[in-house]
Formats: C-alpha cells, structure tokens, sequence
C-alpha cells in the first residue's frame, strides 16, 4: 500500500471546523459532563480521520480502522501514566491531548465516531 500525498481542501476544512467544536467543547462547553466527556471522543476520531484524508489519498476504511486502533493505543497509555512517565505532568496542553486517565467508556465512544465516519464514506461524505 503506498499513500498518494494529494491536498484536499474540503477535508481540511472539514477538518478546522471540527477542531474548532473541539476547542469549543473543551473551553466552552467544558462543564456539560457528557459533551465534554464523550462528544468530544466521537469528534476527535473525526479529526484525525479528515485531516489526514486532508493530505493523503487513502482507503477510507482503511483509514479508520487505523485510527480507531490509534485511539484505543494512546487510551491504553493512559492507563499506564504514559504523559507523566513522559515528563509531561507540568504541561497543561500535552496533558490534554494525551488525556490522563484510562476509560472504557471513551473507547466505546471512539468507535461510535468510527462508524459515523464509516457511514459516511459510504456516502462520500
């Protein structure tokens, strides 16, 4: 499998405008349990998944599927302390996006947003 490097500028923006939910839900909207909790995971397969189709001509499927298992391995680190084994503990910013503590429930959330993304290729969106 070789990965065709090809920009692609409805994913990107696609892409910043999810990114933009996100800082929204976790400035915002961060004292709302469930949308910062779970809604949160679902968009930031999203995410991953438009940007890199962003750059990257890629099966869909293909795509996701490697994503999930990207979420899941960093959820996993979490639950070793991987941040703070990582000398992290003291920045606020890596902390957030390495996420702190190990839950099943935000794997179970992961994959909801992986078959949203799954769905949706079915209908090239």
């Amino acid at each position: 499998m070789t990965l065709q490097l090809k920009f692609d500028y409805k994913n990107f923006l696609i892409a910043i405008f999810i990114f933009l939910v996100e800082v929204l839900i976790a400035t915002k909207l961060k004292d709302i349990f469930f949308v910062r909790a779970y809604l949160g995971d679902v968009f930031v397969v999203m995410l991953m998944y438009y940007f890199i189709k962003a750059f990257f001509e890629i099966n869909p499927t293909k795509l996701i599927i490697g994503v999930f298992i990207f979420s899941c391995l960093i959820e996993f680190a979490q639950y070793f302390h991987f941040g703070e084994l990582m000398g992290f503990k003291d920045n606020r910013v890596m902390m957030i996006i390495l996420g702190n503590s190990f839950s099943w429930g935000d794997i179970l959330f992961y994959f909801v947003g992986c078959l949203i993304l799954f769905l949706l290729s079915k209908i090239n969106i």
